[in-house]
């Protein structure tokens, strides 16, 4: 059976060409490479299987800020999709790329009914984890592959809560909006409406997710939620985790304005990655975000409070040089034993 070219070209532009077989689109099995194409939603190649976490690729106020569309996404053939939860800026593109390329969607009941409207009502292979009614810290395991093992755990979206003082409190992180980009990258009419038709999609629950194959472990999750505050046992599940390798977690949210990158703190010390990368802080919004560079200072500032021991490094993702860009996250994988 001969390779489909297009998926072949579209995963040598994720993962690299020396990662790819130019005849059969096999990715690499030694390597975990991570291609970042905007806000939250990543192209994962972890022992040759790929899959993608979150499933939008950005646009509305810009066109081409992100230099790929939904289609060379769904091009990549991923096996799965993982969803972190069901706003615009995460799940839009979900159904059309399950659609296009059979992946199976990851989520909640409220995901998979929001990605099955996405394209007409069409049946799309789901498996739901939960529903929007399910409670922080419920926790669901299984296989994606045969040694991939996968946990995912309900947690919380970020919200704004009242300002904490104390030794622990956070300086609120207020970068100035930057409206260069809409200019540099002015959106069509295909964009925008785009934009308006899913700008009011549900969040319908929030998932973190955990994927280990061997010894090595990568978690994410696109939103970083009050967990101190609201849902302290959350904190507890994720300790109950094996130690991260490479952690991908949200940095930019609605609690920043307030408490600075404590939210974000709480999920590092509880996950105790190697290695942390932020995601969902880059111009994907233009109107009310900031490139990704306005948050170097705050989260080098915000993990110096960690003890020195259990500091990770970190892996700054800037837009746009980091898009597409699997050599910022790649990471070997330790033969067993």
């Amino acid at each position: 059976m001969v390779a489909d070219s297009r998926m072949i070209a579209a995963r040598q532009r994720f993962f690299g060409a020396d990662a790819v077989d130019p005849d059969s689109g096999a990715v690499r099995a030694d390597r975990v490479l991570v291609s970042w194409f905007g806000c939250a939603s990543f192209a994962v190649a972890m022992g040759g299987v790929v899959f993608l976490l979150d499933a939008w690729v950005p646009r509305g106020l810009t066109a081409g800020y992100v230099p790929t569309t939904p289609e060379e996404v769904a091009a990549l053939e991923p096996a799965a999709i993982f969803i972190g939860h069901g706003h615009f800026d995460h799940a839009a593109d979900a159904g059309a790329i399950a659609a296009a390329g059979g992946a199976v969607v990851h989520g909640t009941a409220s995901h998979c009914a929001t990605a099955r409207k996405q394209v007409g009502g069409a049946e799309l292979a789901c498996r739901e984890l939960g529903s929007d009614a399910s409670a922080p810290g419920d926790r669901y395991d299984f296989e994606l592959a045969p040694g991939l093992s996968v946990t995912a755990v309900r947690h919380l979206h970020s919200a704004r809560t009242p300002r904490h003082e104390g030794p622990d409190a956070s300086a609120p992180v207020r970068p100035r909006p930057c409206l260069c980009d809409i200019r540099a990258y002015p959106p069509g009419r295909s964009e925008t409406g785009h934009l308006a038709r899913n700008l009011l999609a549900p969040e319908g629950g929030v998932l973190l997710y955990q994927f280990r194959l061997g010894d090595f472990v990568l978690t994410w999750h696109d939103s970083s939620g009050p967990l101190l505050d609201k849902a302290p046992e959350v904190l507890d599940v994720l300790r109950g985790l094996p130690a991260s390798d490479v952690h991908i977690g949200a940095v930019q949210g609605y609690n920043q304005f307030t408490n600075g990158l404590r939210d974000p703190r709480s999920y590092i010390e509880a996950l105790r990655p190697k290695v942390f990368a932020p995601n969902h802080h880059d111009n994907w919004l233009p109107l009310i975000t900031a490139r990704g560079e306005a948050f170097v200072t705050p989260l080098h500032a915000e993990l110096e409070r960690l003890p020195e021991g259990s500091r990770p490094e970190i892996r700054m993702l800037l837009d746009r040089d980091d898009y597409l860009a699997p050599r910022r996250l790649s990471f070997d994988l330790a033969p067993k034993g």
